[in-house]
């Protein structure tokens, strides 16, 4: 590599609550700009619910420090953001079969952890029901999928209330699939 390069990693941003409700409303248009004017480079949106890829010659740990202060300058409050590497996001995407799909018969699901929780011990904790639930660990992510007539039984709602849920954020499998399929490829 010659002086005065840089050498950019693909990462994709998973914000934790914004767009969910009346309040922390982003527009994409306006965070997508903000993530420009910080220097990340190939700076593209997915959906509404927070979901940012781009490319930064920063480390993953730096970078959500200074997106953080950007949102919070840019927007007027502070959102937990959880940074994963291309690399990450793909390993995690491929350890998901894949016949778990989200259609009329069954759910499927990826929680991202933050690193505070990210064990397999995690599967032990939850109050959910393994006997109609199929629900697995792979460093960084917990994933689940469920028949649509066990949701209930699966007690997957109860998940919401648990201490847990507030270090991940999660994504349906098609978005998940999507950011691990597209994230800047500069390495």
């Amino acid at each position: 590599m010659t002086e005065g390069k840089r050498k950019f990693t693909g990462f994709v941003a998973l914000f934790r609550g914004i767009n969910v409700g009346k309040t922390k409303r982003v527009e994409m248009a306006r965070l997508k700009s903000m993530f420009e004017s910080i220097g990340c480079a190939d700076v593209s949106t997915y959906i509404n619910s927070g979901n940012v890829i781009f490319a930064s010659d920063g480390k993953a740990e730096n970078i959500g420090n200074v997106i953080a202060a950007a949102l919070e300058k840019e927007f007027g409050f502070y959102a937990e953001i959880l940074i994963k590497t291309r690399i990450e996001m793909k390993k995690i995407a491929d350890a998901i079969p894949a016949g778990w799909r989200n259609d009329s018969a069954q759910r499927t699901d990826v929680a991202y952890l933050f690193p505070e929780i990210d064990s397999e011990e995690i599967l032990s904790e939850l109050p959910v029901n393994m006997e109609f639930i199929d629900m697995r660990y792979v460093k960084g992510a917990l994933f689940w999928n469920v028949r649509r007539e066990n949701y209930n039984k699966s007690r997957l709602n109860r998940l919401i209330g648990h201490r847990s849920y507030q270090l991940m954020t999660v994504r349906n499998v098609n978005t998940a699939r999507f950011l691990a399929g597209c994230s800047p490829d500069k390495q």
